[in-house]
């Protein structure tokens, strides 16, 4: 069945190479593509997080290079102890350029929904401290642009189409 949500691995075969997302919808193409991303400890932070952005901006061309409408999205999901300054600011500073992609004329290399999760691995509570409130990483934020984004690109088209 196309009209349905997969849940990973996704193989989307886009414009630059193959790749896995943990999620996706393609009734007609991919439409949307969802991929979570994480940096277990402190000695990931510091050595992997500019190879993860650098992976980011690459899944999100692989699609939108092939399918510019679709809407690709991100969780980076790190345990607060580990995301310290400088890297934090860094982190965060970097991931909101990245989320910027709200019209399809935007780079390809762009997301239309990033949210930063920091967690607590005492009690497994997400911390409210950072992103900042203001910060488009934030996760209260992330299904807002995510669906703001597919209803302007797809509303009233199949198979969301109203019968008449």
């Amino acid at each position: 069945m196309t009209d349905c949500v997969e849940v990973g691995p996704v193989r989307v075969i886009g414009g630059v190479r193959p790749q896995n997302f943990d999620v996706g919808y393609r009734p007609d193409g991919v439409r949307f593509a969802f991929d979570s991303k994480t940096l277990n400890d402190a000695a990931s932070v510091k050595k992997n997080w500019q190879n993860m952005v650098n992976d980011l901006a690459t899944e999100a061309t692989t699609v939108h290079s092939r399918f510019p409408h679709a809407i690709v999205a991100f969780m980076v999901i790190v345990p607060t102890p580990c995301l310290v300054e400088p890297q934090r600011s860094a982190m965060i500073e970097t991931l909101e350029r990245l989320s910027r992609r709200v019209s399809v004329e935007d780079p390809d290399y762009m997301a239309e929904a990033i949210s930063l999760v920091l967690w607590n691995p005492e009690d497994g509570s997400l911390n409210g401290n950072f992103p900042s409130l203001a910060s488009s990483l934030r996760i209260e934020k992330f299904s807002g642009y995510v669906e703001t984004a597919y209803v302007s690109r797809y509303k009233g088209l199949p198979p969301h189409a109203v019968a008449e």
